[in-house]
């Protein structure tokens, strides 16, 4: 299971966007005297029971009253759950070893939120765009430039190299992708996690807005009324439909694809999309009392089936597949049952506790700065137990309350609302994070060497072994060059089959015609010696067979592939074709 999860997620009654699987983002706190978000969710009942009115008062129902009964605090709530868990789930906390199906929460609810947002307010494209922009873009801007900042400075130049190209797909929100690439990689999944792998959730919510966006107020600019809402209704489910049958297949055959990627991620916003839609029937009924007794039973249900995952589902569940219908279903339900009036005995009100809720409103900020601040630790001082991952988690919470406060709030509500405005934000914190990349990039380079530069001799007392690539250490002149040691490959690196495939092709070396024979027979760690072994042969006149399948080791063991997501049954499929062709060839020859 990747250890990216959950990005930003909307205000609670209103935008949202995601966190490592990324959480959404967090609502931040209205700048008024109330809990009331500016953005608000059409639709929405109130969520508390209010205060009655003197007898014999007409009490005139204002806009802020408006904004308070639209605003749901257990959503802001449910937030804080699906944040905690993933946070949990990241600092290695025994027990709490599915939490990443948090990332999954919040997906849910961004569908929620702007699904409703979209419906029930007329808005330009321009203005959703500068409203997603300005609350999402400016947060992540400062978490980019000052991880560039610390990876310059505390990672070695080698990972400084493919930090600056995480910071180019993080800005760019396309990160999810890279990831894809890089994790379906066989060569490259067993790196280290990327102190921005976690951006791969915030692309992927990002690349749904703009999915949304376009689809939604295309639809309400040319049809109104049923025909709009049935319209919706059925481009959600098709879309939900359609994402839902490619994640069964990709987490079946390529777990980074089924993971990472927007396609297999759509359903679940597509589910907080079905909840939005149906809010306004349930709200209609939402005083009746077999309906009050309805959506108490299916609140409490869907917190159980948000919550079970966590406890139940580790690394080895295949997921999302199958696995997240359980927590997609459950937030869904919680959402639901949300569209009644909270009462004591509700699960909405137990979401609504103070500390929960507090949570909920840093999630965002919290979730971008935590996850650089673990990998960072670690690259430098190596594995670290629970206890410290859990409190460099907490100490992270700081810079995320600093980042609200001074960063998300003034941008989001101290600017003019003018789309042209949130526009610029927007642009600015796009292309901020591209210099920082850059800068960092050039750095490195310099730091590596000249990939053109010939060999030289190491210099007496020279750094060696783990202090080599230490900050600040020199960097010698290798062969090949450091700079290439990414795409530094022994010549039979094509003779390493996919990881689907059960037999290997003939890959024959040096005097093909030769009775004599080396034979490289096993998993990367036998093609490793592909280079030393052709040296041999060619030196006396022998041939080379390479025999190499990544993942797969000769001794007959059960083993899991985490590129798959499942048992590698392909490898036992080439190990008995494989032996059973020498065999064969062997009898031939005698």
């Amino acid at each position: 299971m990747s250890t990216a999860v959950p990005s930003s997620s909307a205000s609670s009654s209103s935008s949202a966007s995601a966190p490592s699987s990324s959480p959404a983002s967090s609502p931040p706190a209205a700048p008024a005297a109330t809990d009331t978000p500016t953005d608000l969710l059409p639709g929405v009942v109130r969520v508390g029971r209010e205060p009655a009115a003197p007898q014999g008062a007409a009490v005139a129902e204002s806009g802020q009253t408006r904004r308070r009964s639209a605003f749901r605090p257990d959503i802001e709530g449910l937030r804080g759950v699906a944040v905690l868990s993933v946070l949990a789930f990241h600092s290695a906390v025994p027990g709490l070893t599915g939490g990443f199906v948090g990332v999954d929460v919040f997906f849910v609810v961004s569908g929620f939120l702007i699904t409703g947002l979209l419906v029930g307010r007329p808005l330009g494209l321009w203005d959703f765009a500068a409203r997603r922009a300005r609350r999402i873009l400016p947060a992540a801007a400062t978490v980019l430039v000052a991880t560039a900042v610390a990876g310059g400075a505390l990672l070695d130049p080698l990972r400084g190299t493919d930090l600056a190209r995480d910071l180019i797909a993080s800005a760019g929100q396309f990160a999810n992708w890279r990831f894809v690439g890089e994790q379906t990689d066989y060569l490259a999944a067993e790196r280290d996690p990327s102190p921005l792998q976690h951006f791969w959730s915030l692309g992927v919510e990002n690349q749904f807005y703009l999915l949304w966006g376009v689809l939604l107020l295309g639809l309400a600019r040319y049809l109104h009324g049923r025909r709009r809402t049935l319209a919706i209704t059925l481009a959600t489910v098709a879309v939900g439909g359609v994402s839902l049958a490619l994640c069964l297949r990709w987490t079946a055959t390529s777990a980074p694809l089924a993971y990472f990627s927007t396609g297999s991620r759509l359903w679940e916003f597509a589910a907080g999309a079905c909840a939005a839609l149906a809010g306004p029937a349930l709200a209609a009924r939402a005083e009746r009392r077999p309906v009050v007794r309805t959506l108490r039973v299916l609140g409490w249900l869907g917190l159980a089936a948000v919550l079970t995952p966590v406890f139940l589902y580790d690394r080895n569940t295949p997921f999302p597949g199958t696995a997240a219908l359980l927590p997609v279903l459950g937030t869904a339900a919680v959402l639901l049952a949300g569209h009644g009036t909270l009462g004591a005995a509700d699960a909405g009100r137990l979401l609504a506790t103070r500390p929960l809720r507090a949570a909920g409103r840093l999630s965002y900020a919290w979730y971008l700065w935590h996850w650089p601040v673990l990998t960072i630790a670690q690259a430098r001082y190596g594995p670290l137990p629970w206890s410290t991952l859990l409190a460099l988690t907490a100490a992270a919470a700081l810079p995320a309350w600093l980042t609200l406060r001074l960063v998300e709030q003034p941008l989001r509500y101290g600017s003019s609302p003018a789309p042209r405005r949130g526009l610029a934000v927007g642009a600015s914190a796009l292309v901020i994070p591209l210099i920082a990349a850059l800068t960092l990039g050039g750095g490195t380079v310099r730091a590596l060497g000249d990939p053109a530069a010939g060999p030289v001799a190491a210099p007496a007392g020279a750094a060696d072994g783990p202090s080599l690539l230490a900050p600040g250490a020199r960097v010698l002149t290798l062969t090949p060059s450091l700079a290439r040691a990414r795409e530094d490959f022994p010549p039979g690196k094509g003779c390493e089959i996919p990881l689907n495939a059960d037999s290997s092709p003939r890959c024959l070396f040096g005097a093909e015609d030769s009775p004599d024979r080396i034979v490289l027979l096993g998993d990367s760690h036998a093609g490793q010696w592909i280079s030393a072994g052709l040296a041999l042969a060619e030196q006396r006149h022998w041939a080379l067979e390479v025999l190499v399948k990544p993942g797969c080791p000769l001794a007959t063991l059960t083993v899991r592939n985490n590129v798959l997501g499942r048992t590698f049954d392909e490898c036992d499929r080439w190990r008995e074709n494989t032996l059973t062709r020498l065999t064969t060839v062997a009898v031939e020859e005698d």
